[in-house]
């Protein structure tokens, strides 16, 4: 059976917090077939290259299918009456603060509610912190300050109809595909203007009118310059003022910031503030750059205090976006997933909220204070004062700054649960309990996308194994600690209707969420639910908040807030020269457990980098695909150099994306000090102080394998492949007996050896098979090496000697790094297509190779194609990572 008679099933994709609709296929082998659903209000259709790739990342072969207890597969009642009886005992013997979660945007509003209530309402202690905190909390806390609430003020239909559009900290083309093509539909239909404000060159400059290349964290000045010429041209909203408090106070500091603090040359600070000024309709959308820095939460308050000042919020086409990176980063921060916070944005440290929670979940007790914000979290474990962890669906060992010591910190806790899809994981090795939980494409509940927009996720596959939803997971937990009836829970739509009902008390204390229409939903009702945009009630009828000037805090009236420029916390020095920003690539996400399985998505960037300015390349001595070591006061890595001017000098950029199982010497956030925001807790992960040197390396090599590897190099890096993996390796250790050495890194002690070496000049080319099957191969040179690495990773079918030459001997099978994922268009076709056909623009490459025609996400290297190919000498651009 193809699955091809089955119907498709509405559902959410499992990635960024756009929340795109997708219609799912089962293809009746195991997997899926997945496009954009047509009616959904995210994206009518559109799906991102990561979208479109879904069906390529839900096999079997990672999965943790059975409860693991000290290394020992086991039953689910032996794992969770374990679970129960260790949280039990550390509550009893050292109280409720020395149990603490660690939870995921990746988790569904109700497992995010029923965790959010087990450990807040049951077990007493607010110590459950979220991989949010590393995303959004500038924003919630800029969001609490201004507006009273963390209140998302517009909608997605904002972006089509804004005239200009300002991208704060955001490189939307490639973290945010679908709603970087709304811009761009905007700019075509009706001549959107847009802005870039970010340290780098991204691709989303490729369309920008305007790019201020300010220095890192300096948005403040830029934002307080702003609203000082706003005050000095007249454009202040008498009413938005008359509604506000602290306006002068805010204006004072602003007027004493010094716009030069942003490196911008005053021509392009004014050309800026004219330009927001003179366009009643602009959108500021920001993300990341805002939100991970020392002053994260001043620099959302002083984009807001802009929008408030102007009165350009809450109405169509004008206001403040943060764009969200989770899935279900907003669900989580409505039901309390955050530290800091209750359910349905009540406050933890307000006795009246505190004491609606308690009585309306009928709870034994409830934390007076907040708890442990992420990185407090993991300093608590290192202390010894968290004596028993939950950790579910996220990765703390590789993705929290200074992640070397959150993971010894990890590994010393008494006792660790992890909750996951898979067991290979830097955090899930360190687990005390594995459990195995259901994917996407296999469990049902509800998210929330980034303007308050929720929708279904619904299953299509059998969760394989033994692996359960989560809900259902701390559910039975609850129960058997004693809460029998209050974790009495036998389906999502019953969790549903709880949380509906609950925000019953979110709108008796004044504030924003409320979908109590759907507090008595049935089943059929919850399982045909469409996209829903709360809140529910007529109150706001366009969907948005704050065009009528009426906010959350108490007397009803917004707040400016008094901000003034801080530079990041870590200073460059003689020792540490450079400022090291990190950020996403365009085809992966977060440590690509998910989309890392992925072969079209590993194909575009396939090995971790540093980009690095050329000035800075010719002064220290290094080269085109030299491996560079980055060192930290906190840490170090090795990374391929990338030359390129889209950073400053001064500057370099890496991508978080390696862990321990793709790359353990690129984990970007092992060289990251844990310095954080002090109002949101939230890291400063986009500044870091680090050197860069070369690797003297003794040789460098390349290999392709049937199965995944774990060379003991000091130097290696492995992505998914059609057939199987590709890796790149160095070493500073000669080796004597490279045979043998393949031999182990591959487990392949019996197989047929096919070779051709020259000791003396370092060079060792080595395939291993079944006598007819090539099963790895591997090159070795003392200087980086050169070989068709995109043909070779096809494993292809020709002599082992045609192997070992390293090259096709058709240079039409080798298409070259992929440039278009979503339809596996790889560079020198695309240069080849140029150059033949005479393309001269991105469209021209769409009609002749559908390159760029989907997400648009990879037009800007179209765009550059375009620009260079006249110009090129040989096959390979100057700026691809050695091909390579």
């Amino acid at each position: 059976m193809d699955g091809s008679g089955l119907p498709e099933v509405r559902s959410t994709c499992a990635y960024c917090g756009v929340g795109c609709g997708v219609l799912l296929r089962p293809d009746g082998a195991g997997g899926l077939t997945v496009r954009g659903d047509p009616d959904h209000p995210a994206n009518f259709g559109r799906l991102c290259s990561k979208g479109l790739a879904l069906g390529e990342t839900v096999g079997l072969e990672h999965r943790l299918l059975a409860p693991r207890a000290f290394g020992l597969d086991t039953n689910w009642d032996k794992a969770l009456q374990l679970v129960a009886d260790r949280f039990s005992a550390a509550i009893k013997n050292h109280g409720p603060d020395s149990v603490a979660f660690y939870v995921s945007g990746q988790l569904l509003t109700e497992d995010y509610y029923v965790a959010n209530k087990l450990m807040k309402g049951f077990m007493g202690s607010a110590n459950i912190d979220t991989n949010s905190r590393l995303c959004m909390a500038s924003t919630v806390a800029g969001h609490k300050r201004a507006f009273g609430t963390d209140t998302v003020p517009g909608t997605y239909e904002d972006l089509d109809e804004a005239d200009l559009v300002v991208l704060v900290g955001s490189n939307l083309a490639w973290c945010h595909p679908v709603l970087y093509q709304r811009v761009i539909a905007a700019r075509q239909a009706r001549g959107t203007r847009i802005v870039v404000v970010d340290p780098r060159r991204t691709a989303s400059c490729d369309q920008a009118d305007l790019h201020l290349a300010l220095q890192p964290g300096s948005d403040v000045a830029l934002f307080n310059r702003l609203l000082t010429r706003i005050h000095q041209t007249g454009h202040v909203a008498p009413d938005f003022l008359d509604r506000s408090h602290g306006y002068n106070e805010a204006l004072e500091l602003a007027q004493l910031d010094d716009p030069d603090e942003t490196g911008l040359t005053p021509d392009e600070i004014e050309a800026f503030c004219d330009l927001w000024i003179g366009t009643e309709r602009v959108v500021t959308i920001f993300s990341q750059g805002v939100n991970q820095s020392s002053s994260g939460t001043d620099k959302v308050n002083a984009i807001l205090n802009c929008h408030l000042a102007t009165g350009r919020i809450g109405r169509a086409g004008m206001g403040p976006f943060s764009v969200t990176g989770q899935p279900n980063a907003m669900g989580g921060r409505e039901v309390g997933g955050l530290a800091n916070m209750l359910a349905c944005h009540l406050d933890i440290e307000n006795e009246a909220h505190r004491s609606a929670v308690r009585d309306f979940w009928k709870a034994p007790t409830m934390p007076e204070e907040q708890g442990l914000k992420a990185v407090d979290l993991f300093r608590a474990v290192e202390r010894g004062e968290i004596k028993a962890l939950w950790i579910i669906h996220t990765n703390p060992a590789a993705t929290m700054p200074d992640a070397d010591r959150v993971k010894s910190a990890i590994e010393s806790c008494p006792f660790t649960v992890v909750s996951d899809l898979t067991a290979r994981t830097d955090t899930a090795r360190l687990a005390d309990v594995l459990l195995p939980a259901a994917g996407w494409g296999e469990k049902c509940g509800t998210v929330t996308n980034s303007d308050r927009t929720i929708s279904r996720q619904r299953a299509v596959l059998t969760p394989p194994g033994q692996a359960r939803a989560d809900w259902d997971i701390l559910a039975e937990v609850g129960r058997r600690m004693g809460w029998t009836e209050a974790f009495s829970y036998k389906t999502p739509a019953q969790i549903f209707r709880e949380y509906a009902k609950m925000t019953s008390l979110a709108v008796a204390f004044g504030k924003d969420l409320d979908i109590t229409e759907f507090s008595d939903i049935d089943d059929a009702g919850y399982e045909a639910l469409s996209p829903t945009m709360w809140p529910t009630t007529s109150r706001n009828s366009n969907g948005r908040f704050f065009g009528d000037a009426q906010f959350f805090h108490p007397d009803g009236k917004a707040r400016f807030v008094p901000v003034t420029h801080r530079s990041p916390k870590a200073a460059t020095s003689e020792q540490y020269p450079f400022l090291l920003n990190t950020g996403r690539n365009r085809d992966q996400w977060h440590t690509m457990t998910r989309s890392g399985l992925s072969p079209r998505l590993s194909a575009h960037l396939a090995e971790p980098y540093v980009e690095v300015n050329p000035k800075d390349v010719d002064r220290l001595g290094i080269g085109a695909a030299d491996l560079v070591e980055l060192n930290s006061a906190v840490g170090n890595g090795i990374f391929r150099l990338r030359i390129t001017d889209t950073v400053a000098p001064g500057q370099v950029f890496a991508p978080i994306h390696w862990t321990g199982e793709t790359a353990p010497t690129a984990r970007v956030d092992a060289l990251v000090p844990s310095v954080v925001d002090p109002v949101s807790g939230q890291p400063e992960s986009k500044a870091a102080a680090v050197s860069v040197r070369r690797m003297n390396a003794s040789w460098y090599g390349f290999a392709v394998s049937v199965d995944a590897v774990s060379p003991t190099a000091e130097y290696w890096a492995m992505s998914k492949t059609a057939k199987g993996y590709r890796i790149e390796l160095a070493g500073k250790q000669d080796i004597d007996d490279w045979e043998q050495k393949a031999r182990d890194w591959f487990g392949l002690p019996d197989a047929v050896v096919t070779s051709i070496e020259d000791p003396k000049r370092g060079s060792h080319r080595i395939a291993l098979s079944d006598g007819q099957r090539l099963l790895a191969a591997l090159f070795v040179s003392r200087q980086p090496i050169t070989l068709m690495r995109d043909y070779l990773a096809t494993l292809p079918e020709v002599s082992f000697h045609q192997i070992l030459s390293g090259r096709s001997s058709t240079a039409s099978e080798d298409c070259g790094p992929i440039v278009c994922s979503c339809f596996g268009v790889g560079l020198k076709t695309i240069i080849d297509a140029i150059q033949e056909k005479r393309l001269i623009n991105v469209d021209d490459i769409g009609n002749a190779l559908q390159a760029g025609t989907n997400c648009g996400s990879c037009r800007p290297e179209l765009a550059d194609l375009v620009t260079e190919h006249s110009k090129l000498k040989r096959k390979n651009p100057k700026n691809c990572l050695q091909e390579q």
